[in-house]
């Protein structure tokens, strides 16, 4: 009988504030979909990475903290554990925050000069809040950091208003869509001011290490 070998290394990494109020063992239940999918019988079980070097899950109680630098060997079903421990996540969140989660092929030799194949690695931002408009907000200063951060190669920062108010823009639009059937309170928008989803990015990432 042949062993599966699961095709994807899968890393998880990112900080979520969390509420004063929040234990382990709600964090715990929240998270079960990740370290279940690992094999795991508990958070305590599951929170070492596959690689040592990596700090793993880790729940800082002072600083109402979840930290998330851990891999996992899997496949793309993950995205399901993802999905489901999001929603659970949502109602233990401070406020909103972005994991980012990329699948390396653990089958793609980049060193094999003679290989054809393609790298099945995929990168996605994974997002989390309170609410809706936490997200939005969390998803509107990446966006603006990442425009503005490209920009500035060829304009200094100051003349870069007009491309943030656009920005903006495009943000409160979403937020008076979502308005129209929810009360999520206040719209995101404001350089440097003030319900989970997937955005999707490409190409091969590096390995964050805290």
């Amino acid at each position: 009988m042949s062993r599966y070998e699961p095709p994807f290394e899968i890393h998880v990494h990112g900080d979520v504030p969390l509420r004063a109020d929040v234990t382990f063992g709600q964090l715990q239940d929240a998270l079960a979909p990740m370290w279940k999918y690992a094999g795991a019988r508990s958070l305590a079980d599951g929170a070492a990475s596959a690689y040592d070097e990596e700090p793993g899950i880790r729940f800082d109680a002072q600083q109402h903290l979840l930290q998330l630098c851990w891999t996992v060997h899997g496949d793309m079903d993950f995205r399901e554990a993802l999905d489901e421990m999001g929603m659970s996540l949502n109602d233990l969140a401070a406020q909103g925050a972005a994991i980012e989660v990329t699948f390396y092929d653990s089958e793609f030799d980049e060193d094999d000069e003679d290989s054809t194949d393609e790298s099945r690695d995929d990168f996605l931002m994974f997002f989390v809040g309170p609410n809706p408009a936490a997200i939005l907000q969390v998803q509107r200063d990446l966006l603006v950091e990442d425009v503005v951060g490209t920009m500035e190669r060829h304009f200094d920062g100051a003349e870069l208003g007009g491309v943030v108010a656009e920005i903006d823009k495009l943000f409160a639009q979403r937020f008076d869509a979502l308005a129209n059937s929810l009360d999520i309170g206040k719209s995101p928008r404001g350089a440097g001011s003030g319900h989970g989803g997937f955005g999707h990015g490409g190409g091969r990432k590096p390995r964050h290490l805290h």
